[in-house]
């Protein structure tokens, strides 16, 4: 099934301590910025709050993600298809969290394509954006990552970050749509290999890949479960 996408990534604001164990021990996390990357388009869309001198905000106010979450929407009711690499267990939660806006997050996320949750249903183990990137001759930058970029904007380096954000959703975009184009995803293993997952019937929404088999997992000591990235859709409000 061919889709016109909506990549989208958003980036954290909580500095957390060297060797933290688990992200979401550590909500709220707070939103700096948010992007996104259309399919016919050659530039993203940035989305940051700014303050009163017109610099960007330390995080976004509930107003400004409210803006993003419409922006969303709007392009959904347009034909677009939003697209992530693991947006279904972090950016959609995290989203809901910091606007409060449960409801619309939920119906988003259950509509979008996180190609890391559709590799998941069928695998049972999740792959970075990196190694898909890396097998199709791409690759995220070297001197920043994800970890990095709350520090980045604390420090005031908003457009360092601004372009990592923007580099995201555009290689999220490139290795989407190339897996499309090959029936298959690619991604080189811990072991330096590259190894393919078929993409049988296209790319699927959480929905359906939520209705894939149980892949075998006998093999794993401590496989995760699906409810890893899907429980926070049954939170109540």
């Amino acid at each position: 099934m061919g889709y016109k996408f909506i990549a989208f990534d958003i980036e954290t604001a909580k500095v957390l301590p060297d060797g933290f164990d688990n992200l979401h021990n550590h909500r709220p996390l707070g939103i700096t910025c948010a992007a996104t990357w259309c399919t016919d388009k050659s530039e993203p869309e940035v989305f940051y709050s700014e303050k009163s001198n017109g610099f960007p905000a330390p995080k976004m106010t509930e107003q400004d993600l409210n803006t993003f979450i419409d922006h969303l929407n709007s392009k959904v009711k347009a034909g677009y298809t939003i697209l992530t690499h693991n947006g279904l267990g972090f950016d959609f939660d995290i989203l809901a969290e910091e606007s409060e806006r449960f409801e619309i997050c939920r119906s988003l996320a259950v509509q979008h394509v996180d190609m890391m949750f559709h590799f998941f249903c069928g695998k049972g183990f999740p792959i970075s954006l990196n190694a898909a990137a890396n097998a199709i001759g791409n690759s995220k930058p070297s001197d920043v990552d994800g970890s990095l970029a709350p520090k980045l904007w604390k420090e005031e380096s908003f457009q360092k970050v601004i372009n990592y954000i923007a580099q995201d959703c555009k290689l999220t975009l490139d290795v989407a749509e190339t897996s499309a184009k090959r029936g298959q995803i690619s991604w080189i293993t811990q072991r330096g290999k590259e190894s393919h997952f078929p993409l049988t019937n296209g790319w699927l929404t959480v929905e359906q890949a939520s209705q894939l088999p149980l892949p075998d997992t006998s093999w794993m000591d401590n496989p995760w479960p699906r409810s890893k990235f899907t429980s926070w859709l049954k939170k109540v409000d």
